[in-house]
């Protein structure tokens, strides 16, 4: 067994009719679900002029054809590219160049677009419809095709996998800067990942309730392969939360596994639902390693014992905030952060049992995230992006990220991609895109900052427009601040650091509080299809809940 792949063919054999799907009220067994993507891989090879290694990309939500697909493009060794359905236009298209996609495969809407398709038709990438109906003859249909062959499965040497290190997936991240990048998932890590339900005592009786979009790391990686790994699990994928219908403590539900959960929602959900064992993880979907927290100490996403230290090589440096940039002693080597309670920057060694394997394409971005010589001449060690605090106890809590990225609805925002799209617009001089806390929200919510070109005035309704164009709803800024100045004043506006970039915290830490900023403050108002004036009207309303965000 060398795959996720090796593992799903060997449950089909031996509990062909064991559930293995269940999705709004269906039930797909094992036995179906191989059958299935036995046909998707067939139709591939067959109509769709790719050999083994050739990248697929899958635009494509929650539901059985997920399922489906990502197994039957797997069966005859094609790298699979797992793509967020919620980016749009150039990000989407940048997607899809970095990892010299051959073919994808969309479930349609809003992306069988005449401009979309033919930008990948010019650039030789097969396009696929999850449809019977196709808005060109140059674009592939699925599901006739899938009629048209047979079930049996790939041939063996298309399958076989003769290397564990060997690319299995690309699953994109925005990392800390920039577009999204196609982080290299090997068969090993994938093998690796399927086992944390285990680790955390899921037994093969048990129903895997999964809310998470299935392009998503945790739900392909921990999720899909967590029920393949344990063979006889349900798998059971829905759109509502666990929450809005759990009302209270009458349920089965013993195991939670996930991560950033806040600490005040962890009570809360205790006190709610009973004595549920919380599994809090911390990882990102480039780096191989990460912490499991076992004792349900609330907030905690692992523990600095011997045995994390064990198996894996970690340390907390010293990190200036307001210089952006890591504490180097006299020699410049890295120093570690020894003082509890204060935060500090997780980095990983980088060992041949502990690899980094990088980003598809971008040697330049890969390199970025590695740091050299640290404590002696030689070593490497995997720079996270994060700020972690450890308590006296040795008990590690996530505390902030760092660069250009936060996080809002679950989803990562790359601040120079939205501020990038800002910038184009003709009233504006320079932009600085940051995140900015909410009470009662998880993550950051979008602000930017804006200096005005000289003879210009802000344009709401425009500018609304070109975010709603060009964003998903989570990176749209919802809030913004103008200040009309000549050139030469930007700086007194806009602060830099000692390395000429864009200071971001002393803004996210003033918020968005019109009684403290002086300057005008915007509020996106999308009954307005504009951006308007945030009174301490609005302001109060969005800050009590009267106003969702």
């Amino acid at each position: 067994i060398v795959s996720i792949t090796d593992l799903f063919m060997q449950t089909v054999e031996k509990n062909p009719h064991q559930p293995f799907l269940i999705y709004e009220g269906t039930v797909y067994i094992y036995q179906d679900v191989g059958r299935r993507s036995n046909r998707v891989a067939q139709a591939f090879l067959q109509y769709g002029n790719l050999k083994k290694g050739d990248t697929v990309a899958l635009l494509m939500g929650n539901g059985p054809d997920f399922m489906h697909v990502s197994l039957g493009l797997a069966k005859p060794g094609f790298i699979v590219g797992f793509l967020n359905i919620n980016i749009h236009s150039r990000s989407l298209l940048h997607c899809i160049n970095s990892c010299a996609v051959k073919a994808l495969l969309t479930g349609g809407g809003k992306f069988c677009v005449k401009e979309f398709i033919l930008n990948l038709l010019e650039n030789n990438v097969a396009v696929w419809l999850m449809s019977t109906s196709s808005p060109s003859q140059n674009v592939h249909t699925l599901p006739d095709k899938l009629d048209k062959v047979s079930n049996n499965p790939a041939p063996s040497h298309l399958r076989a996998v003769t290397d564990t290190r060997n690319t299995a997936l690309y699953i994109f991240t925005l990392g800390s800067s920039g577009f999204p990048k196609p982080a290299i998932i090997t068969h090993l890590r994938t093998l690796v990942a399927s086992l944390a339900f285990t680790q955390c005592g899921a037994v093969s009786q048990d129903i895997m309730y999964v809310t998470l979009p299935s392009y998503h790391s945790s739900a392909s990686l921990l999720g899909i392969g967590g029920c393949i790994q344990l063979g006889n699990i349900y798998f059971l994928v829905f759109r509502p939360t666990f929450c809005s219908y759990r009302k209270d403590r009458v349920h089965e539900v013993y195991i939670a596994l996930g991560n950033g959960i806040r600490p005040s929602v962890w009570e809360e959900f205790l006190m709610r639902f009973g004595p549920i064992k919380i599994f809090e993880f911390y990882g990102t979907t480039e780096g191989s390693l990460g912490f499991l927290s076992y004792t349900n100490k609330i907030g905690a996403v692992g523990h600095a014992g011997i045995f994390s230290q064990f198996l894996h090589s970690f340390e907390l440096l010293k990190y200036d905030v307001w210089k952006q940039e890591l504490v180097k002693d006299e020699n410049g080597r890295g120093t570690k952060a020894l003082i509890a309670g204060k935060p500090a920057l997780l980095v990983f060694q980088v060992t041949e049992d502990a690899p980094f394997s990088g980003y598809v394409g971008n040697k330049a971005a890969s390199e970025k995230k590695l740091l050299c010589n640290m404590f002696v001449e030689g070593d490497v060690y995997l720079d996270r992006g994060d700020l972690l605090v450890m308590d006296e106890d040795g008990f590690l809590n996530f505390t902030d990220r760092l660069g250009d990225t936060f996080r809002w609805e679950g989803e990562n925002v790359a601040t120079l991609e939205v501020a990038e799209i800002i910038g184009i617009m003709d009233f504006v001089q320079e932009v600085n895109v940051y995140g900015v806390s909410v009470k009662n929200y998880e993550g950051r919510t979008r602000m930017a900052a804006t200096v005005l070109k000289s003879y210009t005035t802000f344009n709401g309704e425009g500018l609304y427009k070109r975010v709603e164009d060009f964003f998903p709803s989570y990176a749209q800024p919802r809030f913004g601040y103008c200040t009309l100045l000549e050139l030469f004043l930007l700086s007194d506006v806009l602060q830099i650091t000692p390395t000429f970039k864009h200071q971001k915290m002393h803004l996210a830490n003033e918020g968005f509080n019109p009684e403290i900023i002086s300057e005008l403050l915007y509020f996106m108002d999308k009954p307005a299809c504009s951006y308007i004036p945030l009174t301490r009207e609005i302001y109060q309303k969005v800050v009590s809940g009267e106003i969702g965000l």
